[in-house]
């Protein structure tokens, strides 16, 4: 389990053309039976990253429902989109780094430090007491977020070969799907009967639990031989510096784009044109003269093109999923009028089915090690469901949004985590925590595009409708970006009959032109899968960042083996 299973006679993987990988061996075609057995120690520490990716789980689904509320409480108008933005911002932003720093101080230590952050970060934003420090208690867990949901992805790498890394991964998901499934429930029952302030403060106790668990049983390998400076000197600080830099000013600019500024506007265009400028740039710190020893995104990763396709859609996917996730609630709360408690209900369809379907295109692609039919089908169901949710009215059934919702579910969950697998498997097992880290970079970025770019939508859609309400005083609560603090039903409740009908028309639309636009983007990815190339996925691992006593073992018996060759090499001589 998860040993170091390299040979003489086996070279690492290597890049070929943009239509294959060039095999090395005969176990890269399948001949090779799977030497990878599962025991105890590695369910272990599957369950324990399975809990510590619960608290992100939880955290994502349980304050798209309470957002609302927290808006009202604090008065944060206009700036409510930096308590996403800060946290997905930080998430984003830090991945990277935190693949290289895991590379040379290790995967434990990092983890516990960043869910560490995260607890933290949750009891600051439940002792919030402005806008201003909730946002900067937000970025605080974006930076533990990040590092818990990269690691899950490099720590089950390290113990579990390619082929089957999507059954594993299914199993972290699995819990992190109970998590977003209770999330808008405990959301809209902590809302309704207690202080949003609980949303944040639910996280202390499963944050110590896993910490506990993690200290106890995530035991891994790593690169103690070399000295504190060395390991410094390892850091890639020109290309984090460039990298973050960028990421960050182009997520800044998307996340007043629309809502507080127009995009011709200068307050846009300069942080979103130096965002490019340093994009265009960073290549060019990870290759050549400015390169570090240890580029910490080296573009051999994107060198071939399905790596480079799923790439783009890994950004296409999770920017859909979270664009359901933040805008279902505000047609519901504000569409349906439905209470913070029911909202959560009506939201377990999207939760629940993406479970099974994560599980199908886990089982396919360990049975018959094929992404690329698994990839065609999720995007295909995904763009189906995006377009039946743009049916979604003040007269529609139950029964027929939730059938809209489990399309779509299951459409993104047969994405969910068959993308990283397909990622890895261009590149050679070295490369693993780079790959991680770059996909979960791409994956987080997708994550504030599914918040942002749709918020723009829907707040240049409600200025173009919001003269079809009667009202003054509510088309002045809906106007200049303030429409999204407005989606509870109570707010709307407050108004005569005609003008809650009026207001809850504008606000389906809205959200029906968002999820318009989310078809396009979904149309986008479907037609790429189809040039996706199919790369034979691994069978064996070959990793120095095992589990502790099993890589003792091995590296014990290949000293042996070591020394007896040298023996007789000597006896020979003589």
């Amino acid at each position: 389990m998860a040993e170091k299973l390299s040979s003489p006679e086996r070279a690492p993987a290597t890049l070929g053309s943009d239509s294959e990988v060039q095999p090395n061996g005969a176990e890269e075609q399948g001949e090779v039976e799977d030497d990878f057995h599962p025991g105890a120690r590695l369910w272990a520490v599957i369950i324990s990253l399975g809990i510590t990716l619960l608290l992100t789980a939880l955290e994502n689904t349980v304050v798209s429902v309470a957002m609302p509320y927290i808006v009202a409480d604090l008065g944060m108008g206009k700036s409510y989109i930096w308590i996403t933005n800060a946290f997905f911002m930080c998430s984003a932003a830090i991945q990277p780094l935190i693949g290289q720093l895991s590379n040379i101080f290790g995967r434990r230590w990092n983890m516990l430090i960043s869910v560490a952050l995260f607890t933290l970060g949750s009891g600051l934003c439940g002792g919030s007491t402005n806008g201003g420090m909730l946002i900067a208690a937000r970025a605080i867990q974006g930076l533990g977020s990040g590092g818990i949901t990269l690691l899950n992805d490099i720590i089950v790498s390290d113990l579990v070969p390619l082929r089957q890394r999507g059954n594993y991964i299914g199993v972290i998901l699995s819990i992190y799907g109970v998590g977003t499934t209770l999330g808008p429930f405990i959301g809209g029952s902590i809302v309704a009967h207690t202080t949003w302030r609980w949303v944040f403060y639910l996280n202390l106790p499963i944050g110590g639990l896993s910490l506990v668990i993690l200290f106890v049983f995530l035991q891994v390998n790593y690169d103690g031989h070399t000295t504190l400076r060395q390991k410094i000197g390892r850091i890639d600080y020109l290309g984090n510096v460039v990298l973050m830099a960028s990421a960050v000013s182009i997520l800044y600019a998307l996340a007043y784009a629309g809502a507080q500024y127009e995009w011709s506007s200068w307050h846009i265009l300069v942080p979103l044109l130096l965002g490019l400028l340093g994009f265009l740039v960073f290549p060019f710190t990870q290759a050549g003269p400015l390169a570090a020893a240890e580029p910490v995104l080296p573009v051999r990763l994107f060198a071939h093109r399905t790596s480079a396709i799923i790439a783009f859609n890994t950004l296409m996917n999770s920017a859909l999923s979270y664009w359901a996730v933040f805008f279902l609630p505000i047609f519901f709360q504000s569409g349906k009028l439905y209470g913070p408690q029911y909202t959560g209900v009506a939201l377990l369809p999207l939760s629940l089915l993406a479970i099974p379907g994560s599980a199908i295109a886990a089982i396919s692609i360990s049975r018959w090690g094929r992404y690329k039919p698994v990839h065609i089908f999720g995007f295909a169901v995904f763009m189906l469901g995006l377009g039946l949710l743009t049916l979604n009215n003040p007269r529609t059934t139950v029964a027929q949004w939730a059938s809209y919702e489990s399309v779509a579910a299951l459409g993104g969950g047969v994405l969910l985590n068959s993308q990283l697998p397909a990622f890895q498997s261009a590149v050679p097992e070295s490369d693993q925590a780079a790959a991680s880290a770059a996909w979960g970079f791409i994956r987080s970025i997708g994550w504030v595009w599914g918040v942002a770019v749709p918020a723009s939508i829907f707040n240049n859609r409600i200025g173009q409708l919001v003269g079809q309400i009667s009202d003054p005083k509510a088309k002045e609560l809906l106007s200049q970006g303030g429409a999204y603090g407005a989606t509870t039903a109570a707010q709307i409740q407050q108004f005569p009959h005609q003008v809650q009908q009026e207001m809850r028309s504008v606000y389906s639309q809205a959200v029906q032109r968002t999820f318009q636009i989310a078809i396009a983007f979904a149309g986008v990815g479907f037609l790429l899968t189809l040039f996706e190339d199919e790369i034979v996925l691994r069978k064996r691992l070959d990793t120095e960042y095992g589990l502790k006593h099993e890589n003792d073992r091995y590296n014990r018996a290949e000293a042996l083996d070591a020394a007896a060759k040298e023996q007789v090499g000597r006896e020979i001589s003589q």
